[in-house]
Parts: C-alpha cells; sequence; structure tokens
C-alpha cells in the first residue's frame, strides 16, 4: 500500500481523480502536468484552505479528532474517532465523513486506518480541538486527586483550549503551582512567559474525549409552523405585488427615463421618486429596480447623458401573463450577483452605495442565496428568522459564516418575490431552488400557477367613479386599471377610482376617449355610469384640443413634386415620415440617417443646422441595442469543468506521468512505464521526459528521481520537511548558473524555502521559483 500522501494519490483509479476534480475543481486550473503535482497541489495551504472552508461543523470535528489522535504516527479508525467525540454509536456517520473527505483527499488511507492530508495540521492550526503539542515518548500518569487546589484550576483553566497559558507572577500561589506542574511533567514550557499543556495530558484530562460535545448533525430551530394553504397564500399574493411594482417601474421610467449618475448608479432623488411612485420604502423600491435591471427590462441606454429605459425585453414581458412575468423575475434573481440590501451605505472610500451601481456586484451571492434557500427547504412549514437561519449556517460552513446583513437582505427579497411566504418556503419557491443555476421560465411559471387566485375580467362600476375588482384581475383587466384608474385599496377585493389624471394617463398612451368608454363597457358587469362617462368624454375632448409630438429630423424642399409619395413608400416605414406641409416631412430617426437613405434613394441632400445654415457630415450614432445589457453585465453563472472534461484532464495527467503524450485512462502504452509510474518512480527520463543527459547530478546516478516540474519540486520539498530529511537541491545562483547543494527544508511557505545547509552551518531563504530540480538525497 501507499506509504506517502503522494504515493497514495498516484494509486487512485481515473473515476477516483475525477470524483476528487469534482470536489475540488482549484485542482485542475490550470492544469497540473503530473500526478505528483497534483498531489502537491491538494497539499497546499491555498487549495486545503479553499476545500476547508465550507465545512460543516461536524466534518470539522472529526477531523480535528484525526489530526489530534494521529499526530503523523499510526492511522486512526472511525471507531476510535466517533469514541473521541463522545458518540460511540456514530461510528457509520464518521465512517461517512471520512469517506467524503477522503474523495477530496484531504484525507488518505494506508489500509489499515485514516492519515490526514499534509496541508491540514497548517490549515486547522497547530492546537487541533483545543489540544497542545504532542510530545515524543509517554507522560507521566494524571492523578488529578493527588494534585492542589491551585494545580487543578491552572489544569482545568487549559483542558478544554487554548492550551497555551501565561507564567504567574514570581511569588504567587498560582507560580508555585505552574512551576510544580512543570516539574512533574505536566505542563511544558515554551518560552520564559508561557507554557504549554501536552497532548497527552490534555487528553487525559477531558477523559480521552477531543470536545467537550459532538456536533454532528445540523440544528434544527423551532421556528413556527404555518399551515401550507397560508404560505402559498402569502406568496401569491407577494408575486402578484412584485410583479405590479416591476411593471410600474418599467412604465414610469419609459414616460420620465432617469438618469444615471457620472459613477454609475440611480440618483438618490430618483431613487425616492420610485419610493413615492411605487407607495413603498426605498429599501424596497431599490430591490424593485434591481430585480428589473437583473431581469433585463430596464437597462442604461449608453447616451450622453446616459438614462436608465425599458429595454426591448420589456415590450414582451408587459404582455405576458402574471405567471410567465413572475417566472422571468425569478429566474433573475435566481442568477444574480447583485446585493440591493447594500443600498445606503458605504464603501471603503465613504461613498454612499447607490442602485444599479456596479459596486453592488458579488460574485457569493448566488452560492449563499441556495444556501439560505437549502435551509429553509430542510425545515418545511416551519417559519424562520434571520436568527434562526444563520444558526444553521454557522453549523454548515464555520470557517466561513455569511454576514448577518446578506442573510436578511436575501430572506427579505424572497419574501417580496414570493418565493417565502410567511417566513415558509412556498411551493414557487421549492421550484426555484430545485432548479439550481439555470431555472426554466415555463417550470416556475406552471408552479406558480397552481397558488395564484382564480382571475376575474370584470369589474363592478359604482356612480362615485369608483370600481371594484372582486379577485385577481386578468392581464387587460389589469392593463386598464393600471392605465385608466388609481387603486385606492387592496386585498382580496381592489377598489380603483377614475379620475381625470387617470383617464389623461389613459390617453396619454394612445386611446382614444371612444375606445376607452368601449373597453370599460366591456370590463364591466353594469353600464358604465353616467358620471364616468361624462368625465372620460369631457377628459378626451380637452386632451384632443392641442397636440404636441416630437421629430428628431426633418426634410424640406422647395418643390412639393420632390417629397411626393415618400411619407406613403413602405420601404421608408422605419424612418416615421410624417407630413407636416407639402415640402416639409418630420422623421423619427436622427438627421444623419434620414440623410443617408434620401441619398440612397437618388435624392441629393444636404445636411443644415436649425438656423438653416449648411453643415459638414455627420457621423450618425450606433442605435442602442437594449439587449446587450445582459452581455454587458455578465450577471449569469460560471460553469466549471464538466466531467467529461474532467476524465480528458486525468487521461492527460496519466499520459504526462507515464511519459507518453496520447496515452489514454486504462489502456497503457505497453512501452511506457509501469500503471502510474511516473519520471523519478522507477523510470528514467529520457530527452523530451525530464531527463537530461548532461545533468549536474551525473549520467546515472539517481537521474530518474530529480523532480523538475513546480509542482513536483514543491511535492519533494514538502515531504522532506515533513520526513526531516536532506535533498539535492540544484538552483540558480546570484551569477545565473546552476549551483547543487544539500539542504534540509525547515520551512516552506508563501513561495519560499527556508533551509538548513548542514555542510555550511548556515541558513539560508531560496524563492521557489529559482529551484530548477530537486533530488533526494537518499
Amino acid at each position: 500500500m501507499a506509504v506517502t500522501f503522494t504515493e497514495w494519490v498516484r494509486t487512485r483509479t481515473d473515476d477516483e481523480l475525477v470524483t476528487l476534480l469534482r470536489a475540488r475543481p482549484d485542482l485542475g486550473t490550470p492544469s497540473p502536468s503530473t500526478l505528483r503535482s497534483l498531489a502537491a497541489r491538494a497539499a497546499s495551504r491555498t487549495s486545503t484552505e479553499r476545500a476547508v472552508a465550507h465545512l460543516d461543523a461536524g466534518t470539522l470535528q472529526v477531523l480535528e479528532s484525526l489530526l489530534a489522535l494521529s499526530d503523523g504516527g499510526p492511522p486512526v479508525g472511525a471507531a476510535r474517532i466517533a469514541a473521541a467525540l463522545g458518540a460511540p454509536d456514530a461510528v457509520g456517520p464518521v465512517a461517512r465523513v471520512l469517506d467524503d473527505a477522503r474523495d477530496a483527499a484531504l484525507v488518505w488511507d494506508d489500509g489499515d486506518g485514516v492519515h490526514p492530508s499534509p496541508g491540514l495540521e497548517e490549515v486547522l492550526g497547530p492546537y487541533p480541538a483545543g489540544l497542545g503539542p504532542a510530545r515524543d515518548g509517554d507522560g507521566p500518569t494524571v492523578d488529578v486527586a493527588a494534585l492542589s487546589p491551585a494545580a487543578r484550576q491552572v489544569l482545568d483553566a487549559l483542558t478544554w483550549g487554548p492550551p497555551v497559558g501565561v507564567v504567574p507572577p514570581e511569588g504567587s500561589a498560582a507560580r508555585v503551582a505552574v512551576d510544580g506542574l512543570v516539574t512533574d511533567g505536566l505542563l511544558a514550557r515554551s518560552d520564559t512567559r508561557h507554557v504549554l499543556l501536552p497532548r497527552d495530558v490534555g487528553l487525559a484530562l477531558r477523559g480521552g474525549r477531543t470536545h467537550r460535545t459532538p456536533d454532528l448533525d445540523p440544528p434544527r430551530p423551532a421556528g413556527t409552523v404555518v399551515p401550507d394553504a397560508t404560505v402559498d397564500a402569502e406568496a401569491a399574493g407577494a408575486a402578484l405585488e412584485i410583479v405590479r411594482q416591476v411593471a410600474h417601474v418599467v412604465v414610469a421610467w419609459d414616460d420620465t427615463p432617469p438618469s444615471t449618475l457620472r459613477a454609475g448608479g440611480l440618483a438618490v432623488r430618483d431613487l425616492r421618486r420610485t419610493a413615492r411612485l411605487l407607495e413603498t420604502d426605498e429599501a424596497t423600491a431599490a430591490t424593485v429596480v434591481e430585480l428589473a435591471a437583473s431581469a433585463g427590462l430596464v437597462a442604461d441606454d449608453g447616451d450622453a447623458p446616459a438614462s436608465y429605459v425599458p429595454t426591448t425585453r420589456a415590450d414582451g414581458w408587459e404582455e405576458a401573463e402574471d405567471a410567465d412575468r413572475w417566472a422571468t423575475l425569478a429566474t433573475a434573481w435566481r442568477r444574480s450577483r447583485r446585493t440591493p440590501w447594500q443600498v445606503g451605505t458605504r464603501d471603503e472610500k465613504g461613498t454612499v452605495r447607490a442602485p444599479l451601481s456596479a459596486d453592488l456586484q458579488r460574485p457569493w451571492v448566488p452560492r449563499l442565496r441556495e444556501q439560505v434557500l437549502a435551509v429553509l427547504a430542510a425545515q418545511p412549514g416551519v417559519a424562520l428568522g434571520v436568527d434562526d437561519v444563520l444558526e444553521v449556517l454557522r453549523w454548515r460552513s464555520p470557517r466561513a459564516v455569511p454576514p448577518e446583513a446578506a442573510v436578511a437582505g436575501l430572506l427579505r427579497e424572497a419574501a417580496l418575490l414570493g418565493v417565502t411566504g410567511a417566513g415558509v418556503l412556498s411551493s414557487p419557491g421549492r421550484a426555484v431552488l430545485a432548479a439550481g443555476d439555470d431555472p426554466g421560465e415555463e417550470d416556475l411559471a406552471e408552479a406558480m400557477r397552481t397558488v395564484f387566485p382564480e382571475e376575474v375580467h370584470e369589474f363592478l362600476l359604482q356612480g362615485d367613479l369608483t370600481g371594484i375588482v372582486p379577485g385577481r384581475p386578468g392581464p387587460e383587466l389589469a392593463r386598464l386599471i393600471d392605465q385608466a384608474a388609481e387603486v385606492e385599496s387592496r386585498g382580496a377585493a381592489t377598489t380603483v377610482r377614475f379620475t381625470t389624471g387617470s383617464v389623461t394617463r389613459a390617453l396619454d398612451h394612445g386611446r382614444s376617449g371612444e375606445d376607452l368608454l368601449a373597453e370599460i363597457a366591456q370590463r364591466s358587469a353594469v353600464p358604465v355610469p353616467q358620471p364616468l362617462e361624462y368625465l372620460v368624454k369631457d377628459t378626451a375632448r380637452r386632451h384632443e384640443a392641442l397636440r404636441v409630438g416630437s421629430a428628431q429630423s426633418y426634410v424640406r424642399t422647395a418643390d412639393p413634386a420632390t417629397l411626393a409619395g415618400l411619407a406613403d413608400d413602405p420601404r421608408l416605414a422605419s424612418l416615421g415620415l410624417v407630413r407636416l406641409a407639402p415640402t416639409v416631412l418630420a422623421a423619427s430617426v436622427p438627421a444623419a440617417e434620414l440623410h443617408e437613405v434620401l441619398r440612397e434613394r437618388g435624392l441629393l441632400s444636404a445636411l443644415e443646422g436649425p438656423d438653416g445654415r449648411p453643415l459638414g457630415r455627420v457621423r450618425r450614432g450606433a442605435r442602442l441595442d437594449r439587449d446587450a445589457w445582459s452581455r454587458r453585465r455578465g450577471g449569469g453563472s460560471v460553469r466549471g469543468m464538466t466531467d467529461a472534461g474532467r476524465r480528458e484532464l486525468v487521461a492527460r495527467i496519466r499520459g504526462t506521468s507515464r511519459g507518453g503524450t496520447s496515452a489514454s485512462a486504462g489502456s497503457p502504452d505497453p512501452g511506457a512505464s509501469p500503471a502510474g509510474a511516473e519520471p523519478g518512480f522507477g523510470s528514467v527520463p529520457g530527452p523530451g521526459r525530464g531527463g537530461n543527459a548532461a545533468s549536474p547530478f551525473g549520467e546515472g546516478v539517481g537521474v530518474g528521481r530529480a523532480v523538475r516540474e513546480p509542482g513536483d519540486v514543491q511535492a519533494e520539498l514538502s515531504e522532506a520537511l515533513r520526513d526531516g530529511r536532506t535533498v539535492w537541491v540544484e538552483l540558480v545562483g546570484g551569477s545565473g548558473a546552476l549551483e547543487r547543494r544539500e539542504l534540509r527544508p525547515m520551512r516552506l511557505e508563501g513561495g519560499r524555502l527556508r533551509a538548513l545547509d548542514p555542510v555550511r552551518e548556515a541558513e539560508l531563504t531560496i524563492a521557489v521559483h529559482r529551484i530548477a530540480s530537486v533530488q533526494p538525497t537518499d
């Protein structure tokens, strides 16, 4: 069996290596050249920290117990770890934890038990589980009953960690107790001011336990039980409200686009104006506009000065059903990396963060969002608050606890969106969680349809210019109400009121008075009351009395025949030509574009300014691609390497390790080294395979054991450091020439090697990139 971590990695099967790369994606980027390089990377501090960062508390307890019990000695089994945790009946769960850790190369086995990986102790610290350093040989027996009260007090303070204590002042009772414990071998001096509780003494005082209590299972906060019907009803109401609010933002910004700040984002005054429009607070308004932008419904138009305007995608979204519109918003939220809860806070420079600004982008948001939803899904029907969710998340990743503000913000967004209802994950919310990083809008829309109340398509008009909608309005009725009425109250039934302002708003959207009255009559369960009919007709008469329009350019001529037929030509429909006079046409496109199109039609035209003076050629600006926001924002999920890519990488590493260039996993080249052999392990590399006939190590003298790949060099130095042995190091000297020295590694960190030269009896520090090769002295 394997006797070192590196050799254990080399003996892994292709499937096991694929599992390792899946558990620790950073090991495959950039691609390691050999299995030895892969092992060195897996044992490095940086990679191990990444692998450990999101381990749960139970897994960390198991790994800490393993470190404390093994200490570089014989392997440890699951039963011994379970007993040390105080859970002798949990051998099965501990064994499963070790299996997962083995898949991630955080532990390795030699057939008799499990060893911690070389980088694990460096990451978890020198005092695993709060236990002090181990010492050679057996320590004295701890007889607690024979200790003095002062000595017991000192040991009690150090028993459960940290195991480091400050030496009391000279002449005090505590100092006498500490000196006695040092004399008896129960404490060890680390320096003149500190003492250490040895590991064997700490374990004896703990009764062989490594932790006070086992923490193998996640906590289950009590919360509040909420019926499913209530949850889905709350979620449906929230979903309808968020769809309505986003629709209002789209319509309002289409009429009056807010300006973009010079540094990017929405100005405070525009956020307050939006909050007043939505009749909500600024925090909710910020979430709504962020959601609209994430869904691609509004975007920066890129003009000078820039404004936020609805995109072409908003045209189709406004015509869709409520469930489909909600699904678009939910899909965007599931993928979003935005942090709307940070709006109004200040960054490191003291600048206030604005909505829609680039400073609100965080790559960890999708992962945290999934974790929060998973906590809610683990306790269906139970309402959990921010503290409850944080309690579970602290257990799931104690080394990377998310900030409370982020958890609270995500829970608030989930409630606003209808992903949760009354603090419980709703049926549509479970669909959002199950969809992962690539949710299908159709599936989410269908999940929301099942909880939406039935639609109504009529309202009851009354003589006081009000109307009652007895339920959820259908798309056509909802659109009519949004354009032509003001909502006075919402609930099981919605009360609306028609006013001069609301009717004017409908007329501003292109409706005529007759069309508006006809649609109101069609949607009313009773005849249109006379006061409402008078209101619409009177407002329409005054609305049509004076007309204001806009045009970007015009074309004029002295001869009316020149313009004959241009306004009615279907090929020029995109220009928006309108005849203002026999010799004047207005257009809806810039002057430069109109000028070029007329030139293409064979009409020789000249550009002129507002004062009639001729201008030079004007460069036509590019039109805004309003769907390009998604490509600019880069808000999509980042996909990692697939299993097929991992298998290809493993095959490539196998081929390199065997000295070939095209060897595939499971099909060794008959002329290659034995399966799993690498240069330096039973094979002598030739030219092009890491060997060199003119090697300074001497021809045929251990040439096959000299390693030159950066990962292999790191691995060889790490093993020599762990074993306390010397190696031959070929390094680039100050003059650029290669030097060969025998060194004993003492510390390897931050890309630098601190080593002892036994021949010169001197210490030196070398940058690892200056080391050309390493060869064991034996």
